[in-house]
């Protein structure tokens, strides 16, 4: 209790004595977690206060005294503590400050008193996509075919992206397709129904709602659910002709169909999720899928859910994060995210971004993340990609990539959100074969990809089969450097 009243006197030594004694009562009826214990300040850090802190009233702040030291600041500021991010040491929480007090303001004085060593904006953050173009030939090859125990369109595994990256050949010459391996998707969530992917499912989570299961399909009214389900019924015997759905999106779906979606804000990044998961899964059919839907169908989401997102990743076993979004600034959170989830032997691979410039987008840009440019059908880079080496590592296939879409059809993709899951695919294979590979050695087995001859998109164009080779062989190369077999291997 003495250590208590020395954090009050510190929290209140510029506020008049009656609010501290207000205060002080109040302490009695605030949560206190299990553990708590003060601890000396660690030294302040700059809050990241413009380009966005202007623009929201939610704030991202790490309080070393938890949740019952940012409450008691609350009390003071008038801020509301609205939920906990998830980080291990229970020190980041995100805020919201009432609209009539000055945002610049307020952080001075948080920053001011012991305890919190950073505040930033929950900025927005938002999906990727490019403009389509003419859809593939093999957009139309509805063929039914079994692929891992399921039967899927031909188009969807002989689509040339597929071809390029050499799946098939990898698959069968290494034995491999990412059994035992769990890929967070940090998205807008898959349709959980999907008959292709329904099996290889995790239970995943919907930041959004805060509530289990992470299904897409929660964005969709019921009245849309009528329409766009009633249209789709004849799709999946391949009745269907393929219509834009956004703007990075063409499905086989008809005309009422794209009708609902095309057009509509509200829906502008629905399937986003799904689509991005089925990458994944064509690459790597035995790999586990946990969805966690950080984003609505409009495709945008706070970056606080991205950071609980992350955390949740980590703590409930995916070994690979697949991020096709990025940042509008950069944040020391994420940043530290992602440290925690490497640091703990998660590979975390992102999507370099769609402004067909050089320049750097946050997670892609940081020095701990696989950063995945476009190209084209044609190994050619992508006019819309981002570029520039570091931080770009490589590329992969991203027009006209065909995948799963919700209501049981496919579409075809354009964007770098589509090049980033062929490598998260690709980095579950290579952990089916070394399941102690981390990131460094993910990276290093990647850099050997098919040359194109502009380092500014990285080391190249994806190869699943000289990736795993590598990821084999660091593995084989490890138990035999130990000495001791499999069990130096594992320690």
């Amino acid at each position: 209790m003495k250590k208590m009243s020395i954090f009050l006197a510190e929290r209140c030594s510029k506020l008049r004595a009656g609010i501290c004694v207000a205060l002080m009562f109040s302490m009695f009826t605030v949560y206190v977690q299990p553990g708590f214990a003060i601890t000396p300040p660690a030294p302040k850090t700059n809050a990241q206060l413009l380009g966005g802190l202007l623009a929201t009233n939610r704030l991202i702040i790490r309080d070393t005294h938890g949740l019952l030291g940012l409450n008691l600041t609350c009390l003071l500021f008038g801020c509301k503590v609205i939920e906990g991010i998830g980080d291990p040491n229970n020190q980041l929480y995100v805020v919201q400050v009432p609209n009539a007090l000055s945002l610049l303001v307020i952080v001075t004085q948080l920053l001011s008193g012991g305890g919190i060593t950073n505040v930033e904006p929950d900025q927005a953050v938002t999906a990727q996509g490019a403009s389509v173009s003419t859809a593939p030939d093999y957009l139309y090859d509805h063929a039914p075919v079994s692929y891992y125990g399921a039967t899927v369109w031909h188009g969807y595994v002989a689509q040339t992206p597929n071809q390029i990256i050499r799946t098939a050949q990898t698959q069968s010459s290494f034995g491999v397709a990412g059994a035992n391996v769990t890929v967070a998707m940090i998205d807008t969530g898959v349709d959980t129904s999907n008959a292709v992917l329904k099996s290889h499912l995790v239970y995943g989570y919907d930041f959004t709602r805060n509530q289990t299961g992470g299904n897409e399909m929660a964005d969709v009214t019921q009245s849309t659910m009528g329409v766009v389900d009633q249209s789709t019924m004849g799709v999946v015997d391949g009745s269907g002709e393929p219509a834009q759905l956004n703007q990075s999106t063409m499905g086989v779906v008809d005309q009422s169909t794209a009708g609902v979606v095309d057009g509509t804000p509200q829906y502008a990044d629905f399937g986003h999720g799904t689509m991005t998961a089925g990458l994944v899964h064509l690459v790597a059919p035995q790999a586990k899928i946990m969805p966690l839907k950080a984003f609505g169908s409009n495709g945008t989401g706070y970056a606080s859910d991205v950071l609980r997102a992350i955390y949740y990743a980590v703590n409930h076993g995916a070994k690979v994060i697949s991020m096709s979004f990025d940042f509008t600034s950069p944040s020391r959170e994420l940043a530290t995210a992602i440290t925690y989830a490497t640091s703990r032997g998660v590979i975390c691979v992102a999507s370099a971004g769609n402004d067909g410039a050089q320049e750097l987008v946050y997670p892609a840009a940081l020095p701990n993340v696989i950063d995945v440019a476009s190209t084209d059908n044609n190994n050619n880079p992508s006019a819309f990609s981002n570029y520039g080496a570091p931080p770009v590592w490589l590329s992969a296939p991203g027009e006209g990539v065909m995948t799963t879409y919700p209501f049981g059809t496919y579409a075809v993709g354009w964007g770098t959100s589509f090049s980033a899951p062929l490598v998260s695919g690709t980095v579950a294979l290579m952990a089916g074969t070394n399941p102690g590979i981390s990131e460094p050695g993910a990276a290093q087995a990647l850099s050997h990809a098919q040359p194109i001859g502009m380092s500014q998109y990285g080391y190249g164009v994806l190869d699943t089969y000289q990736a795993v080779q590598s990821a084999k062989s660091s593995a084989s190369q490890t138990v035999t450097s130990t000495g001791g077999g499999l069990l130096g291997f594992l320690f």
